[in-house]
């Protein structure tokens, strides 16, 4: 039996163009009916998730990653920001609403979707990048935990979902700046 080898690709958006959005709203919805929709609990309309990624392009400080298998987009991830304002946490930034559709899992995928997203936040200069789950999410957090993220807290009141209080978990991860000081002469020991 031949080994089937697919193309994984992982890429920034500043556009969508109409098939690749339309693909993007389709692994939504598949990953929401499976119970990973990043805060939907119920499958959106079309129009929707359409406002929702438009939207995600249009702020400054949000950059949407994409997702690839074969050429089709099945899912994706997003780097915020700080505000300019918040000089406080200039350092940091939170990874959000990362998701791979149930029908493109298996690959390495959102392994790949997570790294291509630190390298950027790292290029740009974040020192520790933030991301929090609910609990019933056991493959994310399998994933975040084995690439080396740090589990700080639980909220024991995260979400409702399906009529259930779900509990929470927050993450970070220190990242290394390409170039420059490292992250611990930057910010001090951190325990």
């Amino acid at each position: 039996m031949a080994t089937v080898t697919h193309r994984l690709a992982v890429d920034r958006a500043e556009s969508l163009d109409p098939h690749d959005l339309a693909a993007l709203c389709e692994a939504t919805n598949a990953a929401i009916m499976e119970g990973g929709g990043f805060g939907w609990v119920e499958a959106q309309s079309r129009a929707a998730l359409e406002r929702h990624f438009r939207g995600a392009l249009l702020v400054p400080e949000r950059e949407l990653f994409i997702a690839r298998l074969d050429g089709e987009v099945v899912g994706s991830a997003q780097l915020v920001r700080p505000p300019r304002n918040n000089e406080a946490q200039a350092f940091s930034a939170t990874l959000t609403h990362a998701f791979i559709a149930p029908y493109a899992r298996g690959h390495g995928l959102a392994r790949l979707l997570v790294r291509r997203l630190e390298e950027r936040a790292a290029a740009q200069g974040v020192r520790v990048l933030n991301l929090d789950v609910r609990a019933t999410q056991e493959s994310a957090i399998t994933l975040f935990e084995g690439l080396g993220y740090t589990r700080w807290g639980t909220h024991p009141a995260y979400a409702r979902v399906n009529g259930q209080t779900v509990s929470g978990f927050f993450y970070y991860r220190l990242l290394e700046a390409p170039r420059g000081r490292s992250t611990e002469a930057v910010l001090g020991p951190i325990e």
